[in-house]
């Protein structure tokens, strides 16, 4: 399903105007694979089939210094985001399809980085970036039960701030 499937099948237009509670459906990890070329994102791929957790975090580095007279400081130095993507296999989907690829599962390097975005579907606020599937687990699951896939999404350098109210016009 891309970006814009996803926004008309939920029916919730982003509004930067937007206040109140938001929940973890109401975010959206796509991602751009190397044969779509497609540079709107609105035809990206989303990862919500099947998936039952997309969760995001940030993970910052720090220093601590000791100084005369003043004590410890931290510094705060890059912050990387990632993401815990893990779910039940669903054949057919793209998004599954790309991640439970050869090339993904047993690639390295530029081989595993594509572009995405993350953003609320809310305020239609997030970012866009590059980041590297990591593959984690591509049969899960104990006997009789759903088959299971998961994954660590790792951020490269720092994203860009994304509007996808502007996205979608331009």
């Amino acid at each position: 399903m891309t970006v814009a499937e996803t926004i008309a099948k939920v029916g919730i237009t982003p509004s930067a105007d937007y206040t109140g509670v938001e929940t973890a459906d109401d975010f959206v990890f796509a991602i751009c694979r190397p044969e779509d070329t497609a540079e709107k994102v609105t035809a990206w791929i989303v990862c919500a089939d099947h998936v039952k957790e997309h969760s995001g975090a940030l993970n910052a580095s720090t220093s601590d210094d000791v100084f005369i007279r003043t004590g410890t400081v931290t510094t705060k130095g890059a912050t990387q985001r990632t993401l815990a993507v893990n779910g039940n296999r669903c054949v057919g989907d793209p998004f599954q399809d790309f991640l439970l690829s050869h090339k993904i599962r047993y690639g390295s390097g530029s081989d595993v980085i594509v572009p995405y975005v993350y953003f609320s579907l809310r305020t239609g606020k997030g970012e866009k970036g590059s980041c590297a599937l990591v593959l984690t687990s591509d049969v899960g699951g104990s006997a009789g039960g759903a088959a299971t896939f998961a994954c660590d999404v790792k951020g490269i350098g720092t994203p860009a701030e994304f509007d996808y109210t502007t996205a979608a016009a331009g």
